[in-house]
This record gives structure tokens, sequence and C-alpha cells, in this order.
């Protein structure tokens, strides 16, 4: 291995990582390219130097642990061309019908036969509720049932699940709460597991973008799909989920959050998992529901997503043979997704939020917090 630049140096000495050593969030570099790509591109260069195999970790969640804790991406200038994109991002809005269709395409139809084999039997994409869950079928079913008891769900009441993904909480509500559920989702792969799954039960399933509903509905919620609604319609999102409330009604959603303002999503993110995705901040989120919206509960279990990313890491790990048309470079590009959403968690740069809403300007009985 080549020098180490005085930079790469007071990075690795920040978040005491050693080259070549023995603890877990130690690394060891195969391409001396590696320090010019970091140096360049901030994290989208460690990320997509990690793709091409320019360097390992002991423990890859652990290294990506100690550097978000370090903060060591401020020990680095960002590149005009990430200068660029971050403020082009203020202006254009990612998420316009079109371009949200593409972007769900871009991650969510590329192949069932691998969320099968990651996520739990239900195929709930979304942080598991671990309080008093040892496995990942019994953490989810918590979640769910959770966000039931949240919404004070009833027999025969109409509930709208914004980004059903595979079916799972729409046949678990109508399940064990006797409701009838209308589910949405831009993903044609989604739809088709979800119509299949909840054949038996009273629910729709439509392919359908959440501009494009209409009808009433007792309650609302969302798991996991706030983070893709985008900064610039953050405001419509709320307005259209008002439209579609009845004034007595209560909507819940759960979603990743950032501790910081932001209207650009991480640049390796959004390039190769979630194109167009921006993590909102509680400021977003507030700014977005005044005039509409009181917050009645704001429950933020963000570490309970690290012990989730985990288990699914350990559920595909030994079944890439399994399906091999995925190819070395996206097993690689997988395991950094996985590991790197651990670590911010762990870190707590990033947090998991249920937060639920009822129309403003109602009068009804105080809410009660659920947990």
């Amino acid at each position: 291995m080549g020098p180490v630049p005085d930079i790469g140096r007071r990075i690795l000495d920040a978040a005491g990582v050693t080259l070549g050593g023995d603890a877990p969030h130690d690394i060891r570099i195969h391409d001396d390219r590696f320090w010019d790509r970091v140096l360049s591109d901030r994290e989208l260069g460690l990320g997509e130097s990690y793709q091409d195999g320019w360097w390992d970790a002991n423990q890859l969640d652990e290294f990506l642990t100690v550097l978000q804790t370090a903060d060591v991406r401020s020990l680095v200038r960002p590149s005009p061309a990430l200068l660029a994109r971050a403020a082009g991002a203020r202006f254009r809005n990612q998420q316009t019908k079109r371009r949200a269709r593409r972007n769900v395409e871009a991650h969510y139809d590329i192949g069932n036969d691998l969320y099968v084999r990651m996520l739990d039997k239900r195929m709930i994409y979304s942080c598991g509720y671990w309080s008093e869950a040892n496995d990942l079928d019994s953490a989810q079913e918590a979640k769910l049932d959770l966000i039931c008891r949240k919404l004070g769900l009833e027999q025969g009441m109409r509930l709208l699940d914004i980004g059903c993904g595979w079916g799972g909480f729409a046949e678990f509500a109508a399940e064990r709460y006797d409701v009838h559920v209308t589910g949405i989702s831009p993903s044609g792969e989604q739809v088709s597991v979800a119509r299949g799954r909840t054949a038996s039960q009273p629910v729709r399933i439509e392919q359908i973008d959440y501009r494009d509903l209409e009808g009433s509905f007792d309650r609302i919620t969302s798991i996991g799909m706030m983070e893709h609604v985008g900064p610039k319609n953050l405001r419509t999102f709320f307005e259209k989920c008002r439209e579609l409330l009845d004034p007595d009604g209560m909507m819940l959603h759960q979603t990743i959050g950032s501790n910081d303002w932001k209207t650009a999503g991480d640049p390796w993110y959004d390039r190769y998992i979630f194109p167009g995705g921006v993590l909102p901040s509680l400021g977003q989120i507030a700014r977005a529901a005044e005039g509409h919206w009181s917050i009645e509960d704001v429950h933020n279990f963000g570490p309970d997503y690290d012990r989730t990313l985990m288990a699914w890491h350990a559920n595909i790990t030994p079944r890439w043979g399994e399906i091999p048309r995925y190819d070395e470079r996206f097993r690689r590009t997988w395991d950094y997704y996985l590991l790197s959403s651990a670590a911010g968690f762990r870190s707590r740069s990033v947090q998991l939020w249920q937060i639920v809403f009822t129309p403003s300007r109602q009068r009804r009985p105080a809410h009660r917090s659920v947990r």
C-alpha cells in the first residue's frame, strides 16, 4: 500500500481506525486510488470504492459507525460536483409523479426473489419494534400491532395504507382488527404480491400515486414512505391526507428522519439505492403540517432499526447463492447499503419516528399515547 495522504491520516486518527489492524472497525486498502476517490467525492467515493472492491473492513458496520460518530465527513471539503448537485436539489423536484414512478422501480422492482429471502414472513420492509421481541417476525408483528393500537382501529373502519409494500400491514390489520383496507403503491412488483396476499381479506390494492387517490377514510397510515415524498412535496402530501381523512379521523406516519433540515439526499444512496429519497427532519414535517394538523405523539425508536437491518443482513448473506443473477458488485452494494444504514442508527445520526396526527381545530378527547 502506498503512502497515506495527510488528510487521510487525520481522518483515520479522528475515527481511531488502524490500517490493517485487528479491531472490528479497522480497514484494509487494496487499491491506492481509494484516497483520491474519497477525498474527491466524500461519501459517494467511499461507497463506490467499496463497491469496486478497493477496500474492506473487519466489520463494515462498525467501521462506518465510528466514521459517523467522529463526524469525519466534516474533515473533507466537498467537490464542486457535489456542491452543484446539492444546489440543484434546492430547485428541482425529484419526486414528481413521473420521477416517483421511476424512483420506485429502481429499488422496489429489482426482484421479489431478493426481498422474500431478506425480510420477515410478512415481507415488512421497515423498522421492527424490538421492545419485547426476540426475532424478526415477532418484531415486525409487534410494530404492526403498535400502529393499529395507536390508530385506535375498530371493526369496520376504513383504513388507507399509503405505500403498502407487499401488503403485509394491510393483511395484518384486516385479519386482527377487522377493518377495510385500501393499500396503494406505484410499484407493480409490490402490487402483484399484495393483491395475492390479501385476496381473501376486505382489502383493495391499487397501483397509484397518492396524489391521484380519491376517497374518504377513518384512518390513514404510511410506513416507511415519507422518505420518498421529497421536501418539495411534503406540504402537498399533508394536504392530500387532510382531503382524504374524515374530520374526526387520525393518521400515523412512520419515517426515517434526519437530525438536520435537508433538501437533498445522501449522494451515494441517491445514485444506487433510493433515487430522489430525502430524509425529513422533525422541523420539515412540522412546517408541512402547519395549519391542518395537530401533532399528538412522536415516538422515536431509531436504535430498533439497527437491529432490524442487521437481521436483514443475516438473512440474505447466506442465501445469495440461491439468486445468482445478483453479481458480486451488487452484493457489495447491498452489503454497504444495509450496514451503512445500521451504522447511521447506531451512531444516532438518523432517527426512526412514529408520529400521530389529528386534524386541527377539532373538539375531541385528549390523545393517550400508546407504547
